[in-house]
């Protein structure tokens, strides 16, 4: 199977699988896990900040950053295809009991005057506003690097009206590989931030919440009170570690995947795909429907995700290859009549 519907598919390479191994490992409820204070330690320094926190998954450092900033009943503001807003099971609202006021954006990006006009006056019958979040890159847009510039002003409008701000860098990582801008620089303007270990870095499980030495402090009373206290979780921590280590890097030729890819798809008649930034591909089906589509090309052994009654999403990643992409082509060729023969 040709796998591509997420980056999250991929699995611990056999390096990886030897420092899981062998890590060094302590009881982490306690503090006492080296190797995981080590990977807290490398990526709170990466990300330019004070500390920083392992947790499960992205979405948990999300809440995190939610619930560390608001109280119940406040308002959050973020754009309404987001990460936080769609695909997080309600949890905003049911764990830090806010209210998601999700703001359309062009291609993902809100402007600073959107939020702006967005913040309330704090009448005492209205929702205070309390918090803007923001995603780079953007999953739901295709990949889309936040330009820096623009996080900035945004980051900056927030926090005159007395807003915190939450990054949701989920693949932050891939935004770094493409343009060259550390990821302190994006995260810089941020009170908080969450990075994921386990999507193009290949990492089993894991991702990291990173703020102040009080934010944390505080996020991890929160992961505790959530049930995400670990013991003896350096193994995971070493496959983050490893990953840092070895796999940033190839995080560029999985852009070059994608961008293969999206060329591949551009001559095929009946789709129109959009030219990716990162290592998402989404292209629309002129004639169809998504669904049959991707029932049939599952059945040629390639496997991608609905985005839309109309739209797929392809993301590549370091357990498929350049030739599994070419190979990925033919078999929709095999469905689509291409406008000019695929190679």
């Amino acid at each position: 199977m040709i796998d591509l519907r997420s980056d999250t598919v991929t699995r611990p390479c056999p390096g990886m699988r030897r420092a899981m191994y062998h890590a060094e490992v302590g009881d982490d409820v306690f503090g006492e896990d080296p190797t995981v204070n080590k990977l807290q330690e490398q990526v709170a320094a990466l990300l330019g900040k004070e500390a920083a926190l392992l947790v499960t998954s992205g979405m948990m450092g999300n809440q995190l950053g939610l619930y560390v900033h608001t109280r119940p009943g406040d308002e959050v503001l973020l754009e309404r295809s987001s990460h936080i807003f769609n695909y997080e099971s309600g949890a905003a609202g049911a764990i830090a009991g806010v209210v998601l006021n999700a703001l359309d954006g062009q291609d993902g990006l809100l402007t600073t005057s959107q939020v702006q006009a967005a913040i309330r006056h704090g009448y005492y019958w209205e929702s205070r506003t309390r918090l803007l979040c923001l995603e780079n890159t953007l999953n739901a847009a295709g990949g889309i690097i936040y330009p820096l510039h623009r996080l900035e002003r945004l980051a900056d409008a927030a926090r005159a009206a007395g807003l915190a701000c939450h990054l949701d860098g989920a693949r932050l990582w891939n935004a770094t590989a493409a343009t060259g801008i550390p990821e302190h620089t994006y995260a810089a303007g941020f009170d908080c931030v969450t990075v994921c270990l386990s999507k193009g870095l290949g990492a089993p499980v894991g991702s990291i919440f990173a703020a102040s030495k009080e934010i944390v402090a505080e996020a991890h009373r929160v992961r505790k009170m959530l049930g995400g206290g670990m013991r003896q979780a350096g193994i995971l921590a070493a496959a983050g570690l490893y990953a840092l280590k070895h796999h940033r890097g190839g995080l560029a030729e999985d852009h070059a995947k994608a961008r293969h890819l999206a060329e591949g798809l551009s001559a095929l008649s009946g789709i129109t795909v959009r030219m990716p930034q990162t290592n998402i591909v989404l292209f629309d089906l002129e004639g169809g429907r998504a669904l049959p589509f991707l029932e049939k090309l599952h059945t040629r052994n390639v496997a991608m995700v609905p985005f839309g009654p109309r739209t797929v999403r392809a993301t590549t990643h370091r357990d498929v290859s350049m030739g599994d992409i070419d190979r990925a082509l033919r078999r929709m060729q095999q469905i689509l009549a291409p406008a000019i023969a695929v190679p």
